[in-house]
């Protein structure tokens, strides 16, 4: 089985609920994460893993990616979860360091979460280490960490952007918050929209409803796709004219450009070969 490359979605599924468990092997999300932390409480955990364990070699779930939000990493939870063989990927909430430890124990691709002020401190180094692939970050626990309100943060500027420039620095995705006001459908586009303009590569998801808005705003647009023929096709005759800039649609394009335009056609292979 050949995992999905992109990440445009990624939804979160409690990983005590058997139905939902199913349901999310029919839905058309990039990766599943299946969760251990929030979503289950503390004596259910046990159960919630036997059920992951059992429905994993039960069900066929294509070619999503599939990981697992594990307890945090300083808890002895966390240390019972990493038992699994049947999943792509370890979803390290509160992370704030030594995630190669963590890749090189259980051979696992890691997507580690910013939640705390010493993980935002630390971002750089988290990110960069062997076996990540991609961050993301959670309003919620970050505000309290940083003693402030999760709306301000929710909508924090720097904060996004930090997460966008650290993870392009390391070469992985950045992979923007959940959000949580199912029943606020513009909203969530809005923040997808956003997120998108930032550089985020995705969203993280936790309902069914979110899934096919964040696909459509986190894939190219069929006018950027045409944007990107066409920058490629004219840049092409240019070259064989000499020239290393020249004009489309009355705008100035060059390498700049270029690079750019083979970036949308990149993930636009890359979503239909999945």
């Amino acid at each position: 089985m050949v995992v999905k490359e992109t990440r445009r979605t990624q939804l979160y599924v409690p990983g005590n609920n058997e139905k939902m468990i199913r349901k999310s092997a029919t839905l058309n999300s990039d990766s599943i994460i299946f969760d251990l932390e929030d979503a289950v409480p503390l004596e259910q955990k046990e159960e919630a893993r036997n059920l992951i364990s059992k429905l994993l070699k039960e069900i066929d779930f294509g070619n999503k990616e599939i990981c697992l939000r594990i307890n945090p990493i300083s808890t002895i939870e966390s240390m019972k979860d990493l038992i699994f063989a049947y999943i792509d990927c370890l979803v390290v909430p509160k992370s704030e360091g030594e995630l190669d430890k963590l890749h090189y124990a259980t051979n696992k691709k890691v997507i580690a979460l910013i939640e705390t002020v010493k993980g935002f401190l630390n971002i750089d180094k988290i990110i960069d280490a062997d076996g990540v692939v991609a961050v993301s970050w959670g309003a919620a626990d970050f505000s309290i960490s940083a003693g402030g309100k999760e709306e301000a943060y929710s909508k924090n500027i720097y904060v996004k952007t930090k997460i966008v420039l650290a993870a392009r620095h390391a070469g992985i995705d950045a992979i923007d918050k959940v959000y949580f006001d199912l029943s606020n459908i513009e909203g969530f586009k809005q923040e997808c929209i956003e997120a998108k303009s930032l550089g985020f590569n995705g969203k993280q998801i936790i309902h069914p409803s979110q899934i096919e808005i964040a696909n459509q705003i986190f894939s190219p647009s069929k006018d950027e796709i045409e944007w990107a023929k066409r920058v490629l096709a004219e840049m092409e005759k240019a070259k064989e004219m000499g020239k290393g800039a020249i004009r489309v649609d009355d705008k100035l394009i060059d390498l700049v450009h270029v690079r750019l335009a083979k970036k949308i056609l990149s993930l636009v292979e890359k979503i239909g070969s999945n």
